[in-house]
């Protein structure tokens, strides 16, 4: 289960890495990727990951220090926007606008809660990006808890993305990858007939569109009907396509991120799918000593495995 639970993270941070040489090009217009890379937007050097990780360490140091907060979670994203701490090279060289301006509400009302656009067209898959934390923290609630680790992964949500959508996501994905922690089969969690998923939708309805992925709208469609899009919606309709019937780790992210565009976050979402299932040791030793800053991920892994 240890194996499970740091192959969320580590997965996260590879598929992360693997997607941020192709952020933004669109598919079909890059050599397919294999390995790492560098270059892209951000000029990084290979194996070197984005916001998505910065943003899951973040949450990450303060469940292990502070517990559950909220306003200690924002603060720590603003330490990452304005010092760049949490990020690969010490500097905050990509953040989103819907984080950015959440955080800067967040430094006026001081409140968390309240930070986040609750608007549908606010709904980026920022918050989903980084979730890896509260399943791998929290895991123990699942399966006698559900409503308090949708609890957890709502609230996680709120201080950068309320929208119903990207709330209603987390709630969705941290239930899954508690799962898939516990060992149970891809295929039984992903069946649209999920005993959990209806204790979901009990607890609270899912958005609809969320529920159309949970029901397995990703199975029928193929690029580029299936896009590594911003959007919260076909973000996490991709990284399911991308995981849902690879073979392996590496297959299902490198299917994610040669869908281009948001291909970073495509690739970490699909990244925490993948390593909460075939785990730490399915991940191939190439990614993993590849990856940068190993170092800050194992300093994370500690706090919240040992929390």
């Amino acid at each position: 289960m240890n194996d499970r639970r740091r192959g969320a993270l580590i997965g996260l941070a590879v598929g992360d890495a693997l997607g941020a040489a192709v952020e933004f090009k669109s598919p079909g217009t890059f050599a397919p990727v294999t390995c790492y890379r560098s270059g892209g937007p951000h000029r990084l050097e290979a194996g070197e990951w984005t916001d998505d990780t910065s943003m899951a360490l973040a949450l990450a140091d303060s469940i292990a220090t502070t517990g559950w907060d909220s306003n200690d979670q924002a603060e720590r994203y603003v330490q990452w926007m304005q010092s760049g701490a949490y990020s690969v090279n010490g500097r905050c060289f990509d953040i989103g606008i819907t984080t950015s301006a959440a955080l800067h509400r967040f430094l006026q009302n001081k409140d968390a809660t309240l930070s986040g656009s609750r608007g549908e067209s606010a709904s980026g898959n920022g918050s989903i990006m980084r979730l890896a934390p509260v399943p791998i923290r929290y895991c123990h609630f699942y399966p006698n808890n559900i409503e308090e680790i949708s609890r957890l992964a709502e609230e996680s949500s709120l201080p950068t993305h309320a929208s119903e959508q990207c709330v209603s996501a987390c709630r969705y994905l941290a239930t899954a990858l508690a799962a898939l922690i516990h060992g149970e089969g891809r295929d039984e969690v992903l069946s649209q007939d999920w005993q959990p998923l209806q204790q979901l939708n009990q607890i609270k309805a899912l958005h609809p569109l969320i529920q159309e992925i949970a029901q397995g709208s990703y199975r029928q469609k193929q690029p580029p009907a299936i896009q590594g899009s911003g959007w919260v919606v076909k973000s996490l309709e991709a990284s399911l396509w991308a995981f849902h019937d690879a073979e392996t780790f590496e297959e299902a992210v490198l299917r994610a991120v040669n869908l281009g565009d948001d291909a970073d976050t495509t690739g970490a979402i699909c990244g925490q799918l993948a390593g909460a299932y075939w785990g730490e040791s399915g991940i191939s030793e190439s990614l993993r000593s590849g990856l940068a800053r190993m170092d800050m991920l194992e300093n994370a892994l500690s706090g919240i495995l040992g929390a």
